[in-house]
Formats: structure tokens, C-alpha cells, sequence
């Protein structure tokens, strides 16, 4: 029983981490930003669209129960993106900004990888493809500072 909340709690993070990300690049890309960056930024919210697709279906195919963000965290993440972006639109602000949060996600997908021996081994697997697609985009981002 106690492995079941754990795998739960694990991939309903990974599901929570990736709508995040999600919900930051649409709250960013409706400003008007430079072409390039808007076109990177369309891009990775393709590809964590796909990854929420696939995490979606394993949860309802396995009776995970889905657990999605905290609406007041989402509120608080839309104003937060906007209030910066109020008073810095620059190519270079964004950046950052989408940089530190795939930080922020690339730090908990570690930190749960080093618990990876209590995991399931599909869990693991949406861990480490959500970490690889987060660390890429950290290296492609950086092209914009």
C-alpha cells in the first residue's frame, strides 16, 4: 500500500511539474516577444503537452488519481509572470525567467530520481524523459541571454 502512494505522489509531481511549465509558457507567450524566442517557447509547450498526454494516459490506465495544480498557485504564477513582464519584456528578461523555472523543475525530477530505488520502473521512466526534455530546453534557452 505504502509503495502505491508513493508511485502515486511521484507521478501526480511529475504531472503537476509539467503543467507548470505548461502553464508559464502560456501565460508568457500571449506578450509580444521576440519572434524567436515565441517560436522556442510554442515548441517546448508542444513538447510538455505531449509529455502531459502521455503521463495522462498511463495515470488513468494504471487508476492513478489525477491531482492537478492548486488553482490559487496557477493564479499566483499568472500574476507573478505578468508583473515582471509588466516592467521588463526584453528578450533577455523572459529568458531568465523560463530558464530559473526549468531550473526549478530540473531540481525536484533530480531530487526524485535519487529515490528511484522505491519507485516503479515506469514512474522512474516519466522522470527521467520529463528531466531530459527539461534539460534540453534549459541548453536551447540559453541561446536567448
Amino acid at each position: 500500500m505504502e509503495n502505491i502512494k508513493r508511485n502515486s505522489k511521484a507521478i501526480n509531481d511529475v504531472y503537476k511539474n509539467a503543467h507548470m511549465a505548461l502553464q508559464s509558457i502560456s501565460n508568457i507567450i500571449t506578450t509580444d516577444i521576440d519572434k524567436e524566442l515565441k517560436k522556442e517557447l510554442q515548441e517546448e509547450y508542444e513538447g510538455y503537452e505531449k509529455i502531459i498526454g502521455e503521463i495522462s494516459s498511463f495515470m488513468t490506465k494504471n487508476n492513478y488519481v489525477k491531482q492537478d495544480v492548486n488553482a490559487i498557485k496557477k493564479t499566483m504564477l499568472k500574476v507573478s509572470i505578468k508583473t515582471k513582464l509588466f516592467f521588463n519584456k526584453s528578450k533577455n528578461k523572459i529568458t531568465e525567467m523560463m530558464i530559473l523555472g526549468t531550473v526549478m523543475g530540473i531540481i525536484e525530477l533530480t531530487a526524485m530520481l535519487n529515490e528511484k530505488e522505491t519507485l516503479n520502473k515506469d514512474v522512474v521512466s516519466y522522470i527521467e524523459t520529463l528531466l531530459g526534455l527539461e534539460e534540453g530546453y534549459e541548453q536551447k534557452l540559453k541561446q536567448y541571454l
